[in-house]
């Protein structure tokens, strides 16, 4: 089946936004081994935490993103496939996905924990937010119309 320019132009935003998810899934590990944001953000707001505890914050952090990025990857791989396919119902599904995704990114970004303060740190919130560009840059392709020539 011949794809629209739009269309080819959407799947390639949605690798795009399949790339960026991978890499946004894998930046709070590389903190983990680096910079240690995340732990420094869970030791200002809890200063009573011993060592150990703000360990096992950072990991229970750690599954959660690599559990919301592993479900990332898979909507962009379904989107991609509908797409691709030509289902009548790709557009509306790619949607859905977008705002999913959307939500959880900012759940992550915006969510004040008992602390008071994000329970991410700023820059690892908005990490989570990039692949979000990309699905609407897709969105946007899919849905818009077709000129004629």
């Amino acid at each position: 089946m011949t794809k629209t320019r739009r269309e080819r132009l959407a799947i390639g935003a949605m690798f795009t936004g399949l790339g960026l998810t991978v890499i946004a899934t894998i930046v709070p590990y590389v903190d983990r081994a680096t910079t240690h944001l995340l732990a420094d953000h869970i030791r200002a707001g809890y200063p009573t935490y011993a060592p150990t505890r703000i360990d096992s914050a950072v990991t229970t952090y750690l599954v959660l993103l690599s559990v919301i990025g592993a479900l990332g990857v898979l909507a962009w791989l379904w989107t991609i496939w509908a797409v691709r396919a030509g289902k009548w119902w790709a557009r509306p599904a790619a949607t859905v996905v977008f705002v999913l995704g959307a939500s959880a990114g900012l759940t992550g970004l915006l969510t004040k924990d008992t602390s008071g303060d994000t329970g991410l740190p700023l820059t690892l919130g908005w990490v989570g937010m990039v692949p979000c560009l990309a699905g609407l840059l897709a969105v946007a392709l899919l849905w818009g119309r077709q000129r004629r020539v």
